[in-house]
């Protein structure tokens, strides 16, 4: 269907160019013929040269279409909205240029630049069209909050520690902990997920090494069911940073553009971030918070489930993880036992926590009570 599609519209192509310009070779040539005739003539002829013509051409013209199709495909509706809306703006402004010149006499003005007008304002108006998405949806959402404000409605001011944009990067959609965070309800606004985010998730998802892939995919997974759940908007971001080379140093940019706040779990980036007055939001620093808090004295019940290292010591885990070290555990092999903390470490690995049973300290207790009433 497509193949003929394209074939009719060289024919009509070719009809009207013969309609327009083969009555100037008949006055080149000297054919005098009836002026119905000719037109008749005329229009056939184009159309066959250019069916003619279509045959070697068609297959290219149909992967072009399909290259085309393909790309407009990936790019989101605002994009080829803006787009396509300042390329219509800058072709007017082009035509409206060019009527004084198409007035004028001189040969190159008259034609020639018109043409080159055109072709420069369209692609300006295109280009400033899709590389100002953020500014034109902020020109676009203040017309319409203004519209809809009037002397009775409260005044939409943002608190200052408040930013709308939630900005993942590649390693906290890998991580994959930022779903069940946005199932919560604790995380507002909306998240931006950046092209170049995307782009470097799927060069992981493709890479030949196994751990790479499966981690690629992960992300991409996760991305998939933020966008398919719609717990909170979520929203693609199609400009780049070309002369940015680093996702990093891209995300930093893209968060002081629009306002942003980037969202991650990378150690290192939490850090380059802290430099660059842009506020950031570390999964690993929430987890911390959250952990249950234990001090030296307090008492808990645990499960020792496996051997220490020295001095007979047990190992024994709290619901979110923590690691609980019990002198003399190894006696209490898969035991729930009572222990009091006598200390907490923390650690790049974590927080590490101290505790003796509870029991053996008052054993002791009563020996030694015990010892001084005989001694009385």
């Amino acid at each position: 269907m497509r193949r003929r599609m394209i074939i009719i519209i060289y024919i009509l192509v070719g009809a009207a160019v013969g309609f327009y310009y083969l009555p100037l070779l008949w006055d080149v040539i000297n054919i005098k013929l009836n002026p119905a005739l000719l037109v008749f003539l005329d229009i056939i002829i184009g159309a066959i040269i250019f069916w003619l013509i279509s045959l070697p051409l068609v297959g290219v013209t149909e992967k072009m279409i399909q290259r085309v199709e393909k790309e407009l495909t990936k790019r989101s509706p605002v994009y080829l909205f803006f787009g396509t809306l300042l390329t219509i703006i800058g072709l007017v402004l082009a035509v409206l240029i060019s009527i004084p010149l198409w007035r004028t006499n001189i040969p190159v003005i008259n034609n020639i630049l018109p043409i080159l007008l055109m072709i420069i304002f369209s692609y300006f108006g295109f280009r400033i069209g899709t590389t100002r998405l953020d500014d034109w949806r902020k020109a676009f959402s203040h017309v319409k909050s203004n519209n809809k404000n009037d002397g009775n409605s409260v005044i939409k001011r943002q608190d200052a520690n408040y930013h709308h944009y939630k900005i993942l990067d590649t390693n906290i959609l890998i991580d994959g902990r930022i779903y069940d965070l946005v199932k919560t309800g604790f995380l507002e606004g909306t998240l931006l997920v950046p092209n170049f985010v995307l782009y470097e998730l799927q060069y992981i998802a493709d890479s030949g090494e196994s751990i790479k892939r499966v981690r690629g995919r992960r992300g991409l997974d996760i991305l998939n069911k933020l966008r398919n759940e719609n717990i909170v908007p979520i929203e693609m971001y199609d400009g780049d940073f070309e002369d940015i080379p680093e996702v990093d140093s891209k995300l930093i940019a893209l968060a002081k553009k629009v306002d942003g706040v980037i969202v991650t779990n990378d150690y290192n980036l939490n850090k380059v971030i802290q430099f660059q007055n842009v506020q950031v939001l570390n999964i690993n620093n929430l987890a911390k918070s959250l952990r249950p808090r234990v001090i030296p004295g307090e008492t808990m019940t645990v499960v020792v489930v496996k051997k220490g290292t020295e001095r007979q010591q047990g190992v024994a885990y709290l619901d979110d993880g923590t690691m609980v070290v019990v002198e003399d555990g190894r006696y209490f092999m898969d035991k729930q036992v009572e222990v009091e903390v006598t200390s907490a470490l923390q650690t790049d690995a974590g927080r590490m926590i101290f505790a003796r049973p509870l029991h053996s300290q008052r054993g002791i207790d009563e020996h030694t009570d015990h010892k001084d009433d005989n001694n009385k």
